[in-house]
């Protein structure tokens, strides 16, 4: 009994010096995966890529939420200073590739018609 607890207790310091010892997994709240990297760079890179995805997501859903607020407006120079903005962050998600440069074109170009078609508020 007292030889077996021995070996029992061995096995569980062994297991606790190697866990404490090993690379640990990026188990940080904001990845949406867990990845187990071999060298620093590639951590590193890990935590870069990570960043820059939620920024992009962000920049995404807020350009998302001002064309909406777009074409809620029945007012055209509320509409037309909100499509200037609107212009300029599509053109900032072409430009860094988080969407396609034809489709910020396209939205563009339908987000001016509807512009174009609006009344000025008397």
């Amino acid at each position: 009994m007292q030889l077996s607890l021995n070996i029992f207790l061995t096995k569980v310091a062994f297991l606790i010096s190697y866990a404490y010892f090993c690379r640990p997994i990026l188990r940080i709240e904001k990845y949406h995966y867990y990845k187990m990297a071999n060298h620093k760079s590639a951590l590193k890179r890990i935590r870069a890529n990570e960043t820059k995805r939620l920024r992009n997501r962000y920049q995404h859903k807020t350009t998302r939420s001002y064309i909406k607020k777009l074409r809620e407006t029945a007012d055209k120079t509320v509409a037309v200073e909100v499509y200037k903005t609107v212009a300029s962050m599509l053109d900032r998600l072409a430009k860094k590739n988080i969407i396609h440069k034809k489709k910020a074109s396209n939205q563009k170009s339908k987000l001016a018609k509807l512009v174009n078609s609006l009344a000025v508020a008397a």
